[in-house]
C-alpha cells in the first residue's frame, strides 16, 4: 500500500497508487470546479499533492492551461525571482557495466570510444571551464567497479577545487554518479559536495527492469532508495528527475512528485533540484525507436506543473532542449540552466577528438557559455554564478526554511548581482558587459534590504576596481 513515510521503494512509489492517481485525473480533468479549488491551493504557494498536481495536468481545457501557466511564473518568481543559476556539466569517464537500453555507454556499445580523465586532464578541462566563466560543475560518469572507484571519484573532487586560473575557481562540485552504500555517500559529503543527483530513469518497475536488463543498475528497488541513502550519510540537498519518454509521462510526473513527498515525510526535506531531460539521439541509441516521447508543449505543461506542485524546489534543464524550448519553461519554473556544455569526455579541451565522439547525448542548444549568459539577460533573467549557500552552511532544512519564509531572497539577489559582475569582468565579450552593467545598476535597487543594499554597492566596487572576488551573503 502507498506510505510516503516507508523506506521501501514498492512503498512510497506505489504503483497502485499511481493507477488510481491517473484514472482520477481522467475522471476530472474537466471537472473546472475541482480544478479551480486546486489552482487556489497552488496559488498559496505550499505545493501539491501527487494527485492533485495530475488532475491539472490532464486538463484540456485552454483557458485553465493558461492559468496554470501564468501562475507557474508567479511562483517560480515568489520563490527564485529572476535570477538563473549557471551550472555546466564534466564528464569524468564513459566506462560503464550497465546494460541501460538508451544510453550509448551501455556496456555492448562497442562503438563509442571509452575514455577516463586523469588528473591532469582533469585539470585542464577544469581550466577550460574556468576560463569560460564556469564556477558550479556537476560531474558525470558510468558505473564501473574498476576505472570509476570511489577513491577516483574524490580524488578527481580534491583535483577540481584545487585549480585556480586567472581569477578562476569551481566553487561547487555537484555529483551524478551511480547509486551507492550510505559509507561512500558519507565520504562523498566529507570530500565537500554540494547536491547529489541521480536521474529515476522511469518510475514504471515493469519498464525499468526491461530498460535496463544487466547491471548494477538492473536493481531497481536500490537504485529507487538511494537518495534515502545519501540522505543518511550526510548529504541533505539530494536532485531527483526522470528520462521523460521512457515510459507514459503521466505515470512518471506522478512518481515523481510521489518521490518528493517521501524525502519530505521521511526526512523533512525534498528535493534540492528537480531536472527535467528528455531522450535524445546518441551513439548508437535512435530515440524514435521509442514510443512515448512527448512534444514541446507537453513538455511545457510538465514543467508548470512540478512547479505548482514543488513550489521550492531548483528545477534544471540541460543542452538537451533547444533555445526555443529553454527560453519559454524559464517562464515556467526552470531555476538553473546549463551553458557551453559538453556532454563528452575531455570535451572540454579536445571538442573534436581523433578516437571520435564519446558524447552521451546529442546538444540542442550549443551555443557559448557568454551567448548564453547575453540571451538570459535580453529577457530580463539575471545570469547567477553564485555558490554561497553550500559554503555558508545553508543546505538541507536551513536551505528550505529561508526559501519557503522568503528570506533567501536577502542573499541569493546580492550574491547573483555579485557574481555575475566577476562574469563581466573576468570573462564577459563587450556586447555582454554593456547589457550586463546595465541589469546589475537596475537590480540594486531591488535588494530587499537597506543595508545589503549598501555592501552591495561597495563590493560591486570592489570587483570592479580593485580586483577582488568571491564576496558572500
Amino acid at each position: 500500500m502507498y506510505d510516503a513515510h516507508s523506506k521501501l521503494a514498492e512503498d512510497f512509489i506505489n504503483h497502485e497508487e499511481i493507477e488510481e492517481t491517473l484514472a482520477f485525473a481522467d475522471e476530472n480533468k474537466n471537472n473546472l470546479t475541482l480544478i479551480e479549488t486546486i489552482l487556489k491551493k497552488a496559488a498559496k504557494m505550499k505545493g501539491l499533492t501527487h494527485r492533485e498536481a495530475s488532475v491539472l495536468l490532464a486538463c484540456e481545457d485552454e483557458a485553465t492551461n493558461e492559468k496554470i501557466y501564468k501562475l507557474a511564473n508567479e511562483i517560480k518568481l515568489a520563490f527564485y525571482g529572476n535570477r538563473i543559476v549557471m551550472f555546466a556539466p564534466l564528464y569524468l569517464s564513459n566506462y560503464c557495466i550497465n546494460g541501460c537500453t538508451y544510453c550509448p555507454y551501455h556496456l555492448k556499445n562497442k562503438t563509442i570510444p571509452r575514455k577516463k580523465l586523469s588528473m591532469e586532464e582533469i585539470r585542464a578541462e577544469v581550466i577550460a571551464l574556468q576560463d569560460m566563466g564556469h564556477k558550479r560543475l556537476a560531474l558525470e560518469a558510468g558505473e564501473d567497479p574498476v576505472h570509476n572507484t570511489m577513491d577516483y571519484y574524490l580524488e578527481a573532487i580534491r583535483t577540481i577545487y584545487d585549480v585556480k586560473h586567472k581569477n578562476g575557481a569551481i566553487r561547487r562540485v555537484n555529483m551524478n554518479i551511480a547509486a551507492t552504500t550510505v559509507d561512500n555517500y558519507r565520504l562523498l559529503k566529507e570530500a565537500e559536495i554540494g547536491t547529489y543527483i541521480l536521474f529515476q530513469e522511469t518510475y514504471h518497475k515493469a519498464s525499468y527492469q526491461e530498460l535496463h536488463p544487466t547491471g548494477p543498475k538492473s536493481d531497481y528497488d536500490y537504485h529507487t532508495t538511494a537518495m534515502d541513502r545519501a540522505m543518511a550519510g550526510g548529504i541533505d540537498d539530494v536532485g531527483i528527475g526522470v528520462l521523460f519518454g521512457l515510459d507514459k509521462y503521466r505515470y512518471e510526473f506522478a512518481g515523481l512528485l510521489m518521490h518528493a513527498e517521501h524525502l519530505e515525510a521521511a526526512f523533512g526535506v525534498g528535493p534540492h533540484t528537480i531536472s527535467v531531460p528528455r531522450l535524445k539521439d546518441a551513439d548508437d541509441i535512435d530515440a524514435s525507436t521509442f514510443t512515448n516521447g512527448i512534444d514541446d508543449e507537453t513538455f511545457a505543461k510538465l514543467v508548470a506543473c512540478i512547479r505548482l506542485a514543488v513550489p521550492y524546489t531548483g528545477m534544471i534543464i540541460s543542452t538537451r532542449e533547444s533555445q526555443d524550448v529553454r527560453g519559454r519553461v524559464l517562464h515556467l519554473g526552470i531555476s538553473q540552466i546549463s551553458g557551453g556544455s559538453k556532454t563528452s569526455v575531455g570535451g572540454y579541451v579536445d571538442s573534436e577528438p581523433e578516437l571520435g565522439d564519446s558524447s552521451q547525448f546529442e546538444l540542442s542548444d550549443t551555443r557559448t557559455l557568454d551567448e548564453v549568459v547575453r540571451w538570459l539577460m535580453e529577457m530580463d533573467f539575471i545570469p547567477s554564478f553564485c555558490t554561497a549557500c553550500y559554503r555558508e552552511g545553508r543546505t538541507g532544512d536551513r536551505f528550505m526554511s529561508l526559501l519557503k519564509s522568503g528570506q533567501i531572497q536577502n542573499c541569493c539577489h546580492p550574491n547573483a548581482l555579485m557574481t555575475l559582475q566577476e562574469y563581466l569582468m573576468d570573462y564577459a565579450s563587450p556586447e555582454t558587459k554593456i547589457i550586463g552593467e546595465k541589469i546589475i545598476d537596475r537590480e540594486i535597487s531591488n535588494v530587499p534590504s537597506e543595508k545589503a543594499r549598501e555592501i552591495v554597492i561597495r563590493n560591486l566596487d570592489l570587483i570592479r576596481n580593485n580586483n577582488k572576488r568571491d564576496f558572500v551573503f
